[in-house]
C-alpha cells in the first residue's frame, strides 16, 4: 500500500472533528512502536478523525509505513505531544521505554500486547507493564481485535473491544475513543481481568472442540463398521479384493450417517429439556452440566452435520467418475449380451432412485438454509420469530425429510437377508434410531394435553406452586386464601 493510499480513508468515514457528541474525535493520540498492528492501529485512527502522533526509534526509516496525516517523530517527542498513548510492542520491549518513564508520567497508556501461550507469564502483560510504570495509568484494549479489522472497518469483523483498568476515567477516555472508531467497548471491570482478555485471541475454536470430537467418533465408528461390511466380510467370505472401495465408496457411505445423526443431534437436546420441564413442573428447575452445554454447542453441531452432507453431496456425484465403475459397467453390459438380455428396465428401481436423489435435493437445500441463517450477519437481521421458524420449524422438516431420504435409501433391503453382512444389519438402519426418536417426540409434543402443559411451564407455570385467591365472606367481604396452582 502507497502512502498516498494510506491517507485515504479505507470506509469513505466522515471526520468526526468537531462533533459536540463525539468529545474524544479530534484529539491527539500517540502510538508506541512501528509494527504491522501499530501500522493499522494509526490509520483507523486517522480515518477517524484523530490527530495521530506515532513514536519510534527510527522514525526516518518508518515514516513511509504510515499515512500522511500522521505524524512519525521520535518516541520521546510523541510522548510529550498526547495524554493518550497506545503501547504496540511486545512485552519484552517494554523496557526499551524505561527512559521515558518521567516523560510517561500522569498519561494513558493503553497496553494492545498479546502472548503467544495461554498463561504464558505469571502476570499479564498489562499487569506488568503498570508494574514499569507506575506513574502512569494503564488500560488493557483492542487486543482481541486485528489488524484486518482496523484497516478494513469494524463491519468486517467482531465490533466488541474489551477494556479493563483499575482507573475508571481513564477506561471511560478508551472507551469514547472505541466507540468514535466504530467499535463497541465492553468494560471487564479492573485490572485483574486483563490475563483472561489476553487469552481470548489465543483460544483456537473453544465452542467447535466438542462438536468436532462429535462428528470424528461418529465418522470413526460408522467407518469401521462399514469398512467391516463392504470391505472385509467379501475378503474372508469369497476372498475378493474390495479395498479400492475405502477412499470414495466407504467414505462416502458413512458422510450421510455422520450428517443425519448430527442433525438429529440438534433438536434432540431440546427434546430431553421438554422432557425435564414436563417432568419437574417447571422452567426454573436447571439443566445438567451436560444438557446446558449440549444445548449451547448445536449451532456448531448443525453447521458440521451441513458439512458432512455437503462432502456426501460432492463424492455422489463424482461416483460415476471412478475406473472402477466404469469397468464395472462395461463387465454388465458384457454380461447382458451373452446372455442376450434387451430389456433390463426395472420399474421399481428406477422410482427409488428418482425419489431418493429428489429428496436428498430438498433436504440438503433446507440444510443450506439452515447453515446461512446461523451466520452472525444473517441471524442479526431476522427477527425472533423468524429466526425460530427456520432454526425449529424448517430444520424439523428437513430432520423429516432426511429420514425419507434414508427410508428411500433403505427401500425393502431391510428385509433382504443378504443385506446382514456377518450378521450386521445395513448401516442406514443403524442411523435411524436417534432421528425416529426425536421425530416420535415431537410428535407427542404436538398433542394438545402435552402441547399447552409445556407452554403454561415455560410461560412460567410450577407444579406444586401456592397463589393467593380471594373469596367472598358469609357477611359479603372478601377473604384472602391459598390454593396449589396444580389442582
Amino acid at each position: 500500500m502507497s502512502r498516498g493510499d494510506m491517507a485515504k480513508p479505507l470506509l469513505g468515514h466522515r471526520s468526526l472533528e468537531g462533533d459536540p457528541s463525539t468529545p474524544a474525535a479530534g484529539r491527539t493520540i500517540g502510538v508506541l512502536g512501528s509494527g504491522d498492528f501499530a501500522r493499522s492501529l494509526a490509520i483507523r485512527l486517522v480515518c477517524s478523525g484523530f490527530k495521530v502522533v506515532v513514536g519510534s526509534r527510527n522514525p526516518k526509516r518508518k515514516a513511509g509505513l504510515f499515512p500522511s496525516a500522521a505524524e512519525v517523530t521520535f518516541q520521546a517527542e510523541a510522548v510529550k505531544k498526547t495524554d493518550v498513548i497506545f503501547v504496540a510492542v511486545f512485552r519484552e520491549h517494554y523496557s526499551t521505554l524505561c527512559d521515558l518513564a518521567d516523560v510517561l508520567a500522569g498519561k494513558i497508556l493503553v497496553d494492545v500486547s498479546n502472548n503467544t501461550e495461554i498463561n504464558h507469564h505469571k502476570e499479564s502483560n498489562a499487569e506488568y507493564l503498570a508494574s514499569l510504570f507506575p506513574a502512569s495509568t494503564v488500560v488493557k484494549g483492542f487486543n482481541v481485535v486485528s489488524a484486518w479489522t482496523l484497516q478494513s472497518g469494524a463491519r468486517d469483523g467482531n465490533k466488541q473491544v474489551l477494556i479493563c483498568s483499575n482507573n475508571q476515567e481513564a477506561k471511560r477516555t478508551v472507551a469514547e475513543i472505541a466507540q468514535v472508531m466504530g467499535f463497541t467497548p465492553v468494560d471487564m471491570g479492573c485490572m485483574s481481568s486483563a490475563r483472561e482478555i489476553e487469552n481470548i485471541p489465543l483460544h483456537l475454536l473453544p465452542a467447535w472442540k466438542i462438536p468436532i470430537f462429535l462428528a470424528l467418533g461418529l465418522f470413526l465408528c460408522f467407518f469401521t463398521y462399514n469398512l467391516i461390511r463392504q470391505v472385509i466380510h467379501p475378503y474372508v467370505r469369497e476372498q475378493k479384493n474390495k479395498l479400492y472401495k475405502i477412499p470414495i465408496e466407504v467414505v462416502n457411505t458413512t458422510l450421510p450417517c455422520v450428517a443425519y445423526v448430527m442433525l438429529s443431534l440438534v433438536y434432540l437436546p431440546g427434546v430431553l429439556a421438554a422432557c425435564s420441564q414436563l417432568y419437574y413442573g417447571t422452567k426454573y428447575r436447571r439443566f445438567p452440566d451436560w444438557l446446558d452445554q449440549w444445548l449451547q454447542h448445536r449451532k456448531q453441531i448443525g453447521l458440521l452435520s451441513f458439512f458432512c452432507a455437503a462432502l456426501h453431496a460432492v463424492y455422489s456425484l463424482c461416483l460415476p467418475m471412478r475406473r472402477s465403475h466404469r469397468y464395472q459397467l462395461i463387465e454388465t453390459a458384457v454380461k447382458q449380451a451373452v446372455e442376450k438380455k434387451m430389456n433390463i428396465w426395472v420399474e421399481e428401481e428406477v422410482w427409488r432412485m428418482e425419489i431418493y436423489i429428489s429428496v436428498g435435493i430438498i433436504a440438503l437445500g433446507l440444510m443450506s438454509l439452515l447453515a446461512i441463517t446461523s451466520l452472525p450477519s444473517i441471524a442479526n437481521s431476522l427477527n425472533w420469530r423468524e429466526f425460530s421458524f427456520i432454526q425449529s420449524t424448517l430444520g424439523f422438516i428437513a430432520l423429516v425429510i432426511s429420514t425419507l431420504h434414508t427410508l428411500t435409501y433403505g427401500w425393502s433391503r431391510a428385509f433382504d437377508e443378504n443385506q446382514y453382512k456377518f450378521y450386521l444389519p445395513p448401516t442406514y438402519t443403524l442411523t435411524l434410531l436417534v432421528p425416529c426418536t426425536v421425530i416420535l417426540a415431537k410428535v407427542i409434543f404436538s398433542l394438545p394435553c402435552i402441547q399447552q402443559r409445556l407452554l403454561r411451564i415455560r410461560r412460567g407455570w410450577e407444579k406444586g406452586r401456592y397463589v393467593k385467591f380471594i373469596l367472598p365472606s358469609a357477611t359479603g367481604e372478601f377473604s384472602s386464601g391459598e390454593t396449589s396452582s396444580n389442582v
